[in-house]
């Protein structure tokens, strides 16, 4: 086995992103949009999810309510404590397991359905690639991998506009405070757009559909092509 002494650190990421936070934070409607998300990519019971990056377990807790067999992923000690105290609450069976994107463990072919909402942003683009495999990897044939993340949509224009306007623009569009926006720039690996494509593509996923509805959000449903016979 190769030394792991080069390995991307996940857990050095733990609490660095407060613009993520003022995104999945104590929303109102967490459960709703939980149940839109289940509805829309067709969960049924008997399915294997995962949830990577499960925060307070929302999504998880929904997809076992409905049937599923779930595993709720967190590499934050805090968020899974949040998970395992809200699935206990709401007496769902979900299984948590202390890991990450580069970390979390699986068996080839074994997954219905692969969810991450705001997780992939943390690694750099090299190891944004080593994630994605790894969840390629993990799915059935035809499953689908469902991904929301902070992507910029937009480029900064030299000519036009400076990164301080860019920048200002970005905050104008979203509930975001400066702060929050400044730190993640600065500090996160967001990527753009045409880049995360790519990289989905690359990986080897089928790229059903994208939103990207605000400057810094894409969503993403992908599948992973069926065996050819």
């Amino acid at each position: 086995m190769l030394a792991r002494d080069w390995y991307y650190n996940e857990r050095s990421r733990i609490g660095l992103d407060n613009a993520v936070a003022s995104i999945c934070g104590a929303a109102d409607d967490a459960d709703l949009r939980a149940r839109a998300a289940l509805k829309m990519l067709g969960v049924k019971p008997g399915w294997r999810v995962a949830d990577i990056g499960c925060g307070n377990g929302v999504l998880a807790c929904e997809a076992a309510l409905i049937g599923a067999e779930v595993d709720a992923i967190d590499i934050s000690p805090a968020m899974l404590a949040l998970a395992e105290l809200y699935t206990r609450d709401r007496r769902a069976a979900v299984r948590t397991q202390s890991a990450g994107l580069l970390s979390f463990a699986y068996e080839p072919n074994s997954y219905d359905l692969i969810v991450s909402e705001f997780t992939l942003h943390h690694l750099p683009d090299f190891w944004k690639a080593v994630a994605l495999a790894r969840i390629f990897a993990a799915l059935k044939p035809g499953a689908n991998f469902f991904l929301r993340d902070i992507v910029y949509v937009g480029v900064p224009d030299g000519t036009e506009r400076s990164i301080e306007q860019w920048a200002d623009f970005a905050i104008k569009n979203h509930d975001f405070s400066r702060d929050s926006v400044i730190t993640h720039m600065r500090d996160e690996n967001s990527t753009f757009a045409w880049v995360m494509e790519r990289l989905l593509t690359e990986a080897g996923f089928t790229l059903i559909s994208t939103d990207y509805h605000a400057p810094l959000h894409g969503t993403y449903l992908l599948q992973k092509p069926a065996e050819q016979g």
